[in-house]
């Protein structure tokens, strides 16, 4: 996590969750985090395989030139960085798992900005892990953010973070399942898959190294 808000927010996250995979919904007091509220936002994972911005923060709207409360998440996303990104937010509502992601935006007119994207998993009661709590921010302030609309993005680099280092896929593969490969290293294990186009190395807390690949 480079960005100061990214950090902000994930430490807030974790404070709240203690010991569980993820802190209830209705734990989140926008007044803890105000100074950051404008680049975050909330999403509602929905039976139609959605992910509609419940609340977006008004830095992040600027950057893409135009209110995104209703709007489907995937949609930012296009191909291949589509197909992972929907990978991944299953593995935040079905496992608990949290991740940060370095993205490239890009304007019609060819204007680039490196963005950064946390993910974190909100508990809804007798749901499940229905809401996400996230939050994007721009790595620089170019001059046309807010004149000029980022309308495409890609996904430079990947890292999920499992909430008790042992994520479902891996529990199958040490019970013996060949879905997908382990690395053994003398200090570090770490486990990789397939996530769309990208190779994504899993760590967990004990794991703050963990590394990833895009192809």
């Amino acid at each position: 996590m480079k960005h100061a808000t990214t950090q902000a927010l994930y430490d807030y996250w974790n404070q709240l969750r203690g010991s569980k995979p993820a802190p209830e919904r209705s734990a989140i007091e926008p007044g803890d985090i105000r100074t950051v509220l404008g680049d975050t936002f909330i999403l509602e994972a929905a039976e139609d395989e959605s992910y509609r911005f419940r609340l977006a923060g008004t830095r992040m709207c600027a950057a893409y030139c135009r209110e995104l409360k209703g709007r489907d998440f995937l949609r930012l996303w296009a191909g291949k960085d589509r197909e992972a990104m929907d990978t991944m937010l299953q593995a935040i509502t079905s496992d608990a798992a949290a991740a940060v992601l370095g993205v490239e935006g890009r304007t019609d007119r060819g204007q680039t900005v490196d963005m950064e994207i946390l993910l974190l998993p909100l508990r809804m009661r007798d749901q499940g892990y229905t809401r996400i709590l996230g939050s994007c921010t721009t790595m620089t302030k170019p001059y046309w953010i807010g004149i000029h609309p980022v309308v495409k993005q890609t996904i430079s680099s990947l890292r999920l973070i499992w909430p008790d280092e042992q994520p479902f896929f891996l529990r199958k593969v040490n019970a013996g399942s060949e879905a997908h490969s382990i690395i053994t290293a003398p200090s570090q294990r770490l486990a990789y898959r397939r996530v769309g186009h990208l190779t994504v190395y899993e760590g967990g807390k004990s794991q703050p190294e963990a590394r990833h690949t895009a192809e």
